[in-house]
């Protein structure tokens, strides 16, 4: 009984050390290769953009709508469902960060942000 109850602990320990803080809280952060992948599965997405009105009209994500970080908090729970899969997009990650964990936080399962923004977009964007 205690070698079972070693080994488990020590599986414990290892899945924590293995498994990222944000992959545990429930939010994931993907990078521009993961986003472009996911665009491209054929399953729903919804990519949230919460840069202001006119950057977003500068260029954005293809597909993306825009809920800026200021109107957002009240907005994503009116806009947004658990069903869907998220995918939160700001200057440069933290707004995107704070927004996904409010969402995973609210039992939101399906949720990402991706790293860097769009400082570090790399595919399309359209006006």
């Amino acid at each position: 009984m205690k070698t079972i109850f070693s080994a488990g602990l020590w599986v414990l320990i290892g899945m924590a050390l293995i498994v990222p803080p944000c992959t545990a809280e429930g939010l994931r952060t993907i990078d521009g290769r993961a986003l472009q992948s996911m665009m491209s599965d054929g399953k729903p997405l919804v990519i949230v953009d919460v840069r202001e009105p006119e950057l977003f009209s500068a260029g954005h994500i293809k597909g993306a709508i825009n809920i800026p970080y200021d109107d957002a908090k009240p907005r994503v729970f009116k806009e947004l469902f658990r069903k869907d899969r998220i995918v939160f997009v700001c200057h440069g990650g933290p707004m995107g960060d704070e927004l996904g964990r409010l969402l995973v936080k609210n039992g939101y399962p399906d949720v990402s942000n991706l790293a860097g923004g769009m400082k570090n977009w790399k595919g399309e964007t359209v006006k």
